[in-house]
């Protein structure tokens, strides 16, 4: 993965309005690590293949990035974005590492399931 060209990443979402696609969307603030640090709250949300059509989407920020998609029944966001996969052309792959490189966010659209 690279760190986020923000003109080659909306360009990928340019090309992928409206069309019906799959989308994986994860978080993680470390549900799996409270048991290390109690002080820690777990927290993770995750949805993978639903089936989303955007008429909108950007991609704003300084790094780390936010992606917002407009749907026709309200917005799809992710923030914490700093890395995208440039050798898949076929599909858009975000994710934001913390400093450590530990995955905190994936923001993924194809057109084919994942």
């Amino acid at each position: 993965m690279q760190l986020i060209d923000k003109a080659i990443v909306q360009q990928f979402i340019d090309i992928l309005i409206d069309q019906d696609l799959y989308i994986h969307l994860e978080m993680t603030t470390g549900a799996y690590a409270a048991h290390l640090d109690s002080t820690k709250h777990p927290a993770a949300t995750f949805i993978s293949n639903a089936v989303i059509r955007y008429s909108q989407g950007s991609i704003s920020g300084n790094g780390p990035y936010r992606v917002g998609l407009k749907t026709e029944q309200g917005w799809v966001y992710s923030e914490g974005l700093t890395h995208y996969e440039e050798t898949d052309t076929e599909r858009l792959i975000l994710a934001g590492h913390d400093t450590a490189g530990k995955l905190v966010v994936a923001l993924q659209l194809s057109r084919e399931p994942f």
